[in-house]
């Protein structure tokens, strides 16, 4: 009996090895960031979270939920309906709007309230031609909407974000029978009846994880809010910890923060539970897309492409009109130094996320099945934490860190080596790496599972180690994913600014913050070759990614 116990025992918890430990540190360092805020929030020097409460806190607030609430509708709504139209119909434009609708992936939220501003401020191109064609002398003797307004805010996020929902919600409308439609038409459901009914149901999980992935972004932001005046948490982070010194008070915000994080993921991962739809186990027919013409057919087409003229053309013309203003600004020593930044920052951590991500999935399957369940979940935080959040609790403890180690190596060899951590571009990679390790480790594990566990078996029974049959069977395999995972993980690091902002050393740039640096100070020539070349670059993926997608 006791030997069944004592084997028993052995199965539930198997002898760690150096992968199970490697992905145990892995884990620990993904998880410490936030960690160390929660421990900063709780224990601050000087506690100012009465003072908090009572003045800036509920302002902070209202602003963040107020901005989730109208970017959660604006992105549910454009990015379903567009889905729904591409996939289900057919009319002027609609093959190469199907791919156009994801370009405004490539621009970052920030990009695009520059060009809003500048394009409809009242020294911009619409007003400025409006007063020259109508002889209006000032704006006195017209009405105009206010730019900087919550609401501009709200329109320029949703512009940003909705490629998530579209994204999710097209696939999903790919992936349901024809079959449902069909029927639900017999029955005399209309066009409305048909989505209302069937299609938007059978979708809600998707259309759900998409909105979800669009809230968290937006409670991230900060340069959009910061451009337009918004007082959100995020904002409120940089306010209390560069402006008021008071790091232990930017930590009780960033709390906050990362508590509507959670109680997101929560609500959104019981959704998906308590939503399951199955297909039938027949060979499902595909969805025929129906035509539309006359004026139903170019309605669609407007539908469509309004939000891709908002998130991706306007931004492009209005930096494109800039740089060719200034062609100047291409060759200013300041951009070739924050494009090789850029580059190297964010090729190294791409490359060591997805590494470690490829290490610590296969490292958790080593272990057993029980064991990736509950903690896959865990260390995919990062990516929903806001990066000023991330910042914070990476830069207050590695700054200990690094004064004592400096004191440590200047006291055995009287030689100061200065802040190797804090003072380099070292702790924007480790920040990136928590940031994105969530994507990577997604992508990472979809590809492990989507291998046949006969092959890895086969080659342990042929006498390969653990680290062969990752080099020589899983990794040829994986190849695909590991690249697109790589590919995403650098576009995400290229446009990352809050925690760039933060962590970055004295006159470091990367383009993310050289655009948000000079556009700041209305310096848009300057900036506009920086923002041009963060778009590219996230072009180049969203491009990969739609050619993937005709693949399948």
């Amino acid at each position: 009996m006791a030997e069944q116990n004592t084997q028993l025992r052995a199965r539930r918890w198997p002898q760690p090895d150096g992968w199970t430990i490697g992905a145990g540190v892995i884990a620990l360092i993904v998880l410490a960031p936030i960690v160390s805020v929660v421990w900063i929030a709780f224990h601050p020097t000087e506690n100012i979270w009465p003072h908090l409460l009572a003045t800036v806190m509920p302002r902070y607030m209202m602003a963040t939920l107020t901005l989730m609430a109208g970017v959660g509708v604006l992105t549910a709504l454009v990015g379903t309906g567009a889905a729904w139209l591409v996939t289900i119909y057919r009319f002027p434009g609609s093959g190469w709007l199907s791919y156009a609708l994801l370009f405004p992936l490539a621009v970052p939220a920030y990009v695009g309230a520059y060009a809003l501003v500048d394009f409809f401020d009242y020294s911009g191109a619409l007003q400025v031609n409006l007063r020259s064609l109508m002889g209006w002398a000032s704006s006195q003797d017209y009405w105009f909407p206010k730019v900087r307004t919550p609401e501009a805010a709200i329109l320029v996020l949703s512009a940003a974000l909705y490629p998530y929902v579209y994204l999710l919600a097209r696939q999903a409308f790919r992936e349901q029978s024809g079959g449902s439609y069909e029927v639900a038409r017999a029955l005399g459901s209309g066009a409305w009846g048909v989505f209302l009914r069937v299609g938007l149901p059978l979708a809600r999980p998707s259309v759900a994880a998409g909105v979800a992935l669009a809230l968290m972004e937006t409670v991230a932001d900060y340069g959009t809010v910061a451009h337009f005046g918004v007082q959100t948490l995020t904002t409120g982070i940089f306010t209390t910890w560069l402006t008021a010194g008071n790091a232990g008070g930017a930590a009780q915000i960033a709390g906050v923060s990362l508590s509507l994080i959670v109680l997101l993921l929560t609500v959104e991962r019981l959704g998906r539970r308590r939503a399951r739809f199955h297909a039938s186990a027949r060979q499902m027919r595909p969805v025929v897309a129906q035509t539309l013409s006359g004026w139903r057919g170019w309605l669609a087409f407007t539908l469509c492409f309004l939000p891709f003229a908002m998130g991706f053309l306007l931004p492009v013309a209005v930096m494109a009109s800039h740089a060719l203003k200034k062609p100047e600004a291409w060759i200013e020593p300041g951009l070739g130094k924050a494009l090789m930044n850029t580059l190297t920052v964010g090729g190294c951590a791409a490359v060591l996320t997805v590494a470690a991500a490829i290490f610590f999935v296969y490292g958790l399957r080593m272990a057993g099945r029980g064991l990736p369940r509950w903690i896959l979940p865990v260390t995919a935080l990062g990516y929903a934490a806001p990066g000023a959040v991330l910042a914070l609790g990476l830069l207050v403890p590695l700054a200990a860190l690094d004064h004592r180690v400096a004191d440590g190596i200047l006291a055995l060899t009287g030689h100061d080596p200065g802040l190797m951590l804090t003072g380099t571009s070292t702790a924007i990679v480790l920040a990136f790496i928590v940031r994105f390790f969530g994507i990577a480790q997604g992508a990472v594990d979809a590809a492990f599972g989507r291998i046949s566990p006969n092959l890895p078996l086969a080659a342990r029974a042929l006498g390969r180690p653990a680290g062969g049959v990752l080099r020589e069977v899983y990794l040829p395999l994986m190849r695909g994913s590991v690249g697109m995972a790589l590919l995403i993980v650098f576009v995400d690091c290229v446009k990352e600014l809050p925690a760039t902002l933060l962590l970055r050393p004295f006159n470091f740039n990367t383009l993310a913050t050289r655009t948000q640096e000079l556009a700041s100070l209305e310096k848009l020539g300057e900036a506009a070759p920086a923002a041009l070349l963060v778009m590219a670059v996230g072009l180049v993926a969203v491009a990969l990614m739609a050619r993937m997608e005709a693949r399948r």
